[in-house]
């Protein structure tokens, strides 16, 4: 995308994977990377799951993706998902995907230890597959009180699309008083000037895809991601822009007050905040405070981006707004999975491999 300035340089937020005996993180590990996601709110761990690890979780990805009756979520683009530019969808919480959930939480608990109780719940398990022609989301917050899971089952190079963050955006107390207490209003111009390229950088790309012979527009296709009605937060979509329907982006934010701070505070907004770009090879696992501000670009590769996904409440989370902000399978629904029964749980499939995962 050559009209955001995004950094491709993750080494500040890298931390390499150092396992004990247990195969679990090290303590300096664990101080090493919790120091990392104090200042940034994301830490990337390099080579933490071993090449066999890491096709557990990508076969466990393909099986979900080859049943006709699996569960699509609406966490990302509803639109995307329906038109195959993306499959965003749960895993059910089978032995095998318990377990795999169980051994990654199990090696990063020194981690979570900071920021989840034992009485917390596991709110979702998904794989986050991206194609060619998918939309570029916009850049956003998830819902607060979270901490999230990416690991990358296979490489994931630029051009196939991985999740790009603001570092250091995370809210935590006392962070609005940064910046001269300005702090939020000025991730928040900054996040809408992003916006604007984004939904520009949309449109033309759905404009060249009309004669792409890589991926063409269904029919139908253009007039759903540019003109719907219908809800979706991650689209260009024209319609609900103007008639402020999108509360990611919409024209009721860029009032001629808020067109004024964004070029006078243009200069800050360049030096304050930045994006990266992860490109994670196979075995990384990205942690990030849902309240980060970041966003999932679109896959300019043939190749499909399969990450593996799952999230932890941090705090005590009701219901209703587990179920508004994420996208749990019915299994998990039907029989909630908390922190701690992850940590208790027997990795009776694990066999042959460095740690205890599957």
């Amino acid at each position: 995308m050559n009209q955001l300035e995004v950094s491709n340089d993750t080494s500040v937020l890298e931390v390499p994977a150092a396992l004990d005996g247990k195969g679990r993180l090290t303590d300096d590990c664990v101080r090493k990377a919790l120091t990392v996601m104090d200042a940034h709110g994301l830490v990337v761990l390099t080579d933490l799951l071993s090449e066999e690890q890491a096709d557990v979780g990508a076969e466990l990805i393909r099986q979900t993706i080859d049943d006709p009756d699996r569960k699509r979520g609406a966490f990302a683009s509803e639109t995307d998902n329906h038109y195959m530019r993306r499959d965003f969808c749960s895993l059910p919480s089978t032995p095998l995907v318990t377990s795999f959930a169980a051994g990654l939480c199990q090696r990063l608990e020194g981690i979570l230890a900071r920021y989840c109780d034992r009485s917390h719940p596991l709110l979702e398990v998904t794989t986050l597959t991206s194609y060619l022609g998918s939309s570029h989301q916009y850049i956003h917050r998830d819902p607060g009180g979270v901490i999230s899971i990416f690991a990358a089952v296979e490489d994931v190079s630029e051009q196939q699309g991985g999740t790009v963050f603001v570092p250091s955006t995370h809210m935590y107390d006392g962070a609005e008083r940064k910046h001269s207490g300005n702090a939020y209003a000025l991730m928040e111009l900054f996040r809408i000037r992003c916006n604007c390229r984004i939904l520009v950088y949309n449109l033309k790309k759905l404009w060249r895809m009309r004669k792409d012979r890589a991926a063409p527009l269904a029919p139908g296709e253009f007039l759903d991601r540019v003109f719907s009605s219908k809800w979706d937060e991650h689209q260009p979509n024209l319609l609900r822009f103007v008639l402020g329907k999108n509360s990611q982006f919409s024209l009721r934010m860029l009032s001629p007050r808020t067109l004024w701070k964004l070029y006078r505070h243009r200069k800050a907004l360049g030096s304050l905040f930045h994006l990266v770009q992860t490109a994670p090879r196979k075995g990384t696992v990205i942690l990030y405070l849902s309240d980060l501000l970041h966003a999932g670009p679109d896959n300019r590769s043939p190749h499909p981006r399969r990450l593996f996904s799952m999230s932890i409440a941090r705090d005590s989370i009701e219901p209703k707004r587990w179920h508004a902000g994420y996208s749990p399978h019915p299994t998990l629904t039907e029989r909630p999975i908390f922190y701690g029964d992850l940590l208790d749980s027997p990795l009776s499939a694990s066999r042959g491999h460095r740690a205890p995962l599957p």
